[in-house]
C-alpha cells in the first residue's frame, strides 16, 4: 500500500521568501508518546522567517529540507502507541517539534492540550510561541510580582500583547511601547502607559522599573538596560544580554528560558484559563491560506506590529 501524502510547506536551503514551497510530501506517522494531527491552524512565528534567513545558522543549523512551524491547532487523526490522553476526533492545540505548515504534523502528548470550544482554532493557534512566551518570561523567569513596574517592548506584538494582558493581570505597572498606530491598541490591552518610540526614546520616560521584557534585541537592548532599577531584571528573547554591563549596573539580564517540557499540558490549561474568562484576548493580525505561506512571511518580515499571522489550512 503506498504511502499516504499531504501538502506541506518546504524549505530547501536558507533565502527569502521564496523558498517556501508548497509541496507534495509524505504524511508523518505518531511515534509512541505522540499524535497525529490533521492542522487547521498554525501560528507564523518570527523566528521562523529568521531561521529561513539562515540568521541562526551557527547556534541552530537548518537540516533541509525541512517543514517550518511550531504553534498548531487542529483535531487528533490518530495516536501513536502508549497515548492514552487523547483519542482520533478531539480538537487539541500546543507545539509541534516537527513543522507545523503542513496539512498534518505529529506531537507528543505533554506539547498539547484540549482546545476549549470558546476559542477558535486560529486563535488557538496564537498561544504557543506568543502566549506562552510571555507567560514563560514574566512568571518563571522574571518572577513578576503585583505592585512591580514592567517595560514591554514591541507590546502589540504576537509576544507583546499576551505579555501586557498577563502583566495586567497579576497586579503589576505596565509601561508598553509601540509605534503610532498602536498607541491606542496597546493601552486598550491594559497598559498603562504607552510610549511611542518613533516619536519619543522610551529611556527619556522610563526610569527605575522592576522588569523589562524585550522580544527585540540589538540597541534597544543596550538602552533598556540603564531603565532597570539596581535589584531589577532585564529579560531577553532574542539573546543573551552582556553580564559584564549588567553587574556593572546592579541589575539582572537575562535571556528567557523556558521549563520543559515546553508547552506543557498544564501551562497551556493556565493560559487558556485566563482565555475563556475573558481575563486575556488572542489578537490576530491577518490569515493566509496555506499556499499563502511567502506572503506571511514578507508581512512578518515587514514588522506588522499587531497580533499574530496566521496560516489557515482546514476549516
Amino acid at each position: 500500500m503506498p504511502p499516504q501524502t499531504m501538502k506541506a510547506i518546504q524549505v530547501q536551503q536558507y533565502g527569502g521568501p521564496e523558498e517556501l514551497k508548497l509541496e507534495e510530501v509524505a504524511r508523518p506517522e505518531p511515534a509512541i508518546g505522540e499524535v497525529l494531527i490533521r492542522v487547521h491552524a498554525t501560528g507564523v512565528l518570527p523566528i521562523e522567517w529568521k531561521i529561513r534567513q539562515g540568521a541562526f545558522h551557527d547556534v541552530m543549523p537548518a537540516s533541509f529540507p525541512y517543514i517550518p512551524g511550531s504553534a498548531v491547532a487542529g483535531v487528533v487523526e490518530a495516536v501513536g502507541r502508549g497515548v492514552s490522553e487523547f483519542r482520533k476526533g478531539q480538537a487539541v492545540y500546543g507545539r509541534s517539534n516537527k513543522g507545523s505548515y503542513a496539512e498534518y504534523t505529529t506531537a507528543a502528548v505533554e506539547n498539547l492540550a484540549l482546545k476549549p470550544e470558546a476559542l477558535s482554532f486560529d486563535e488557538a493557534a496564537t498561544i504557543s510561541g506568543g502566549a506562552t512566551t510571555a507567560w514563560t518570561a514574566l512568571f518563571e523567569t522574571a518572577e513578576l510580582r503585583a505592585g512591580q513596574s514592567i517595560l514591554i517592548h514591541g507590546a502589540a506584538g504576537g509576544v507583546g500583547l499576551f505579555a501586557v494582558q498577563f502583566a495586567r493581570w497579576k497586579g503589576a505597572r505596565v509601561i508598553g511601547t509601540a509605534s503610532t498606530p498602536n498607541v491606542d491598541f496597546v493601552r486598550s490591552l491594559g497598559a498603562e502607559t504607552v510610549v511611542d518610540y518613533t516619536t519619543t526614546p522610551f529611556e527619556q520616560v522610563v526610569q527605575d522599573v522592576d522588569v523589562v521584557l524585550d522580544p527585540i534585541g540589538g540597541d534597544v537592548l543596550e538602552r533598556s538596560l540603564h531603565v532597570v532599577r539596581r535589584g531589577g531584571i532585564l529579560v531577553s528573547l532574542l539573546v543573551s544580554p552582556s553580564q559584564e554591563q549588567a553587574q556593572a549596573l546592579g541589575i539582572r539580564a537575562t535571556k528567557n528560558t523556558a521549563s520543559l517540557p515546553y508547552p506543557s499540558t498544564r501551562l497551556l490549561g493556565d493560559i487558556e484559563q485566563l482565555l475563556v474568562e475573558g481575563q486575556a484576548r488572542a489578537v490576530i493580525a491577518r490569515t493566509f491560506p496555506l499556499h499563502q505561506a511567502e506572503r506571511a512571511h514578507e508581512l512578518s518580515q515587514s514588522g506588522h506590529g499587531r497580533g499574530r499571522i496566521v496560516l489557515h489550512i482546514a476549516d
